[in-house]
């Protein structure tokens, strides 16, 4: 178990020092100066000039590059373009609060979803498995931003329960802001429950007919403790894989989600950063949504090996 888990951190670090090289080379050739952004553009050429050698923008981009992710790895992220605060800082606490809104939608979609799929597979093109299949994929199929809509005109304009304004304050803990996390986690649910309910239904489908099912059946033993002892613990090995993606969508790619509810996480953060050419904030944003899909899929190849032992001799 411990060269496996050596060779998934060993392939972790090689996929971030790729990755780091890629972001780099795009903020790069992204239009528009820094020096020019810092400045403005009434500054002089002179003044332009110096800026861009302090900052070292004339030096080739090998040298930049290593500066940069050094900087990087020591915890100094530069300064904003646009705001002069600094980056780090700014990141961690939207970081924080997207954190907050997955951990929240995981924990009400994961169950749900789950459940659905060993309901659909275990009734395989019964009623009740098209029902649950027409139901998630109509679900599935609505644009973030209808469902938002639809969410905040009944629970909170009509029925008044939570909050249709998800503007949490910075430093605000998650049971202070569980209110107003609700509604975002519910729309962001709804987009990922039909890809885990489908994915789960297709691993049950396919253990279900195997020897080892059937003589477990034969043994006497129950519905349910055929399907949690036996059938889930291979079934889930695919669903993993799309929790864990999930996971990374959640950190850095719930932009209308949290624009339908003005919620302040990292998705918000990387448009503000893509409309004002500021490139610290850019370059930390893309780093750390790489790292965070990094993590869950290192998450779930440990897990998927405690599961299924074969899978660590590979």
């Amino acid at each position: 178990m411990s060269r496996y888990i050596l060779r998934r951190i060993g392939f972790l670090l090689l996929t971030l020092l790729i990755t780091s090289i890629i972001v780099f080379g795009i903020t790069q050739v992204l239009p528009g100066d820094p020096a020019r952004v810092i400045l403005g553009r009434e500054a002089g050429e002179a003044a332009l000039d110096s800026l861009r050698e302090e900052l070292g923008l004339n030096d080739p981009l090998p040298v930049q590059y290593l500066r940069w992710l050094g900087d990087f790895i020591r915890g100094d992220w530069g300064t904003s373009f646009s705001t002069g605060v600094e980056v780090r800082p700014l990141v961690m606490q939207r970081l924080g609060n997207s954190l907050m809104l997955a951990a929240l939608t995981l924990l009400i979609a994961v169950p749900v979803a789950i459940a659905l799929g060993v309901v659909a597979g275990l009734n395989e093109n019964k009623t009740v498995d098209s029902a649950v299949n027409v139901s998630a994929l109509s679900v599935v199929g609505l644009p973030e931003f209808v469902t938002g809509i639809l969410l905040i005109e009944i629970f909170a304009f009509r029925l008044g329960i939570f909050p249709a304004n998800s503007s949490i304050r910075p430093g605000t803990s998650f049971l202070e802001a569980l209110p107003m996390l609700i509604l975002p986690a519910l729309t962001a649910s709804l987009v990922i429950l039909a890809y885990i309910s489908r994915m789960t239904r297709v691993g049950v489908i396919g253990e279900v007919s195997k020897p080892y099912v059937r003589t477990a059946r034969l043994k006497g033993l129950s519905q349910w403790s055929v399907t949690s002892r036996h059938v889930l613990r291979n079934a889930l090995l695919p669903t993993i894989a799309v929790i864990a993606i999930s996971f990374g969508w959640l950190i850095s790619g719930l932009i209308v989600v949290e624009n339908v509810y003005n919620y302040p996480g990292l998705g918000r953060l990387m448009i503000f950063a893509i409309d004002r050419r500021d490139l610290p904030i850019i370059q930390a944003v893309a780093m750390v949504a790489v790292l965070a899909f990094a993590l869950a899929n290192l998450a779930a190849d440990l897990f998927s090996g405690y599961l299924n032992p074969r899978i660590r001799l590979q």
